[in-house]
């Protein structure tokens, strides 16, 4: 027992010693969720729009007015006819053209309605129906306030209502996304580059021939690995709460808990990888590109599981951040407990044992 702790402390001191894994451990995390939380957002903000104005009434003026103080929207130019959209847009700054009807106001008040065409840039459609739904939102909003009698026939008013993200706030997907990922990529990766450079050093062959026994030596490899992601793990929750306004709205203890048991599947992962890679250069392929891209695109962090086609569907049940990052957004947003995520729980649980028992096969083949 005094060997390993021993082993395990000159680990940790080789860790520390070493700026390129401490940036690895720490500083990359740090700048994957900052970089996530700024880049990646389902809201927008200061799209550039044009306006052309037939009417110039007051209820126009105020329309605009409206649009451009919302925070939204930054007027570009205003037009003074349709010629010129499609130059516009080939610049590729305006994103959207809002053109009223001559008479528009008056025409909202003797006839009940009138026209407003929204022409948006749909080279990028996302930003396109993003566009157009909030300013048909805000135009819409502003009609029911000045006129709130204004009826249509046959007319129907949807009362909408978002749980648990009533602001849709893109922080909320991110988050539980970005904290799978690089607890996905740092675990396997690091546990994974470790090992294989003490078989690629030659000394791996040393540590079999102390009097550390084989699992021994893998508890002490794995076991600072743990510890940091723990820490890593934390300070990004910290993060995702006090600078982007994540809550956590059940069980902290539950939360880390889950955390920890994710960590010590992708530390298994990573001591398979270790296993099968000949040396670093391998090992960290296998991490960073045949983890990082199925993870990203197969476990529900950004694209919709439910929109993919039914092969990538049935993929998408052997990713393992698909489960976890169902849990933490079930404990950080919903408030759920164990009894709402024990299925979930029980397949991590089963995929950790899975990748423990091939890498002790596989590791005992190696030494033979």
């Amino acid at each position: 027992m005094k060997q390993l702790k021993s082993f395990i402390k000159k680990e940790f001191f080789h860790i520390f010693r070493d700026p390129r894994t401490m940036l690895i451990l720490f500083g990359i995390p740090i700048a994957q969720l900052l970089i996530f939380g700024t880049v990646i957002k389902s809201e927008i903000r200061d799209v550039h729009i044009a306006i052309y104005d037939q009417s110039k009434d007051e209820t126009t003026m105020q329309i605009t007015n409206k649009l451009l103080s919302s925070g939204y929207f930054l007027l570009d130019e205003n037009l003074g006819s349709t010629e010129g959209i499609e130059d516009i847009f080939k610049k590729g700054k305006v994103k959207e053209v809002v053109v009223f009807e001559s008479n528009f106001g008056e025409k909202l008040i003797r006839e009940g309605s009138a026209h407003v065409q929204l022409i948006a840039d749909a080279s990028d459609p996302n930003m396109a129906r993003l566009v157009t739904s909030y300013t048909t939102g805000i135009i819409n909003d502003y009609i029911r306030k000045l006129h709130p009698n204004l009826e249509m026939p046959m007319q129907i008013q949807p009362e909408v209502r978002m749980y648990f993200n009533e602001e849709m706030k893109s922080a909320y997907m991110f988050v539980p996304g970005t904290m799978a990922l690089i607890l996905m990529l740092i675990s396997a990766m690091m546990t994974s580059i470790s090992i294989t450079r003490e078989k690629e050093m030659g000394t791996m062959e040393i540590l079999l021939v102390s009097p550390l026994k084989p699992g021994q030596i893998i508890v002490g490899k794995v076991l600072p690995y743990l510890i940091l992601s723990i820490i890593n793990a934390f300070v990004i929750v910290l993060i995702g709460r006090f600078v982007f306004g994540v809550p956590v709205t059940g069980s902290f203890i539950l939360l880390m808990l889950e955390t920890i048991l994710f960590i010590l599947m992708a530390l298994c992962l990573g001591i398979l990888i270790s296993t099968v890679a000949k040396n670093q250069m391998v090992a960290m392929f296998f991490s960073m590109i045949a983890l990082m891209l199925p993870t990203i695109i197969l476990s529900g962090f950004i694209f919709p599981i439910e929109n993919m086609p039914e092969i990538l569907q049935w993929l998408s049940h052997i990713m393992p951040a698909r489960w976890f990052i169902s849990i933490i957004r079930g404990i950080m947003l919903k408030g759920t407990g164990l009894l709402f995520v024990w299925k979930e729980t029980l397949i991590l649980i089963g995929m950790t044992l899975f990748f423990v028992v091939a890498s002790v096969k596989k590791f005992k083949i190696r030494l033979e």
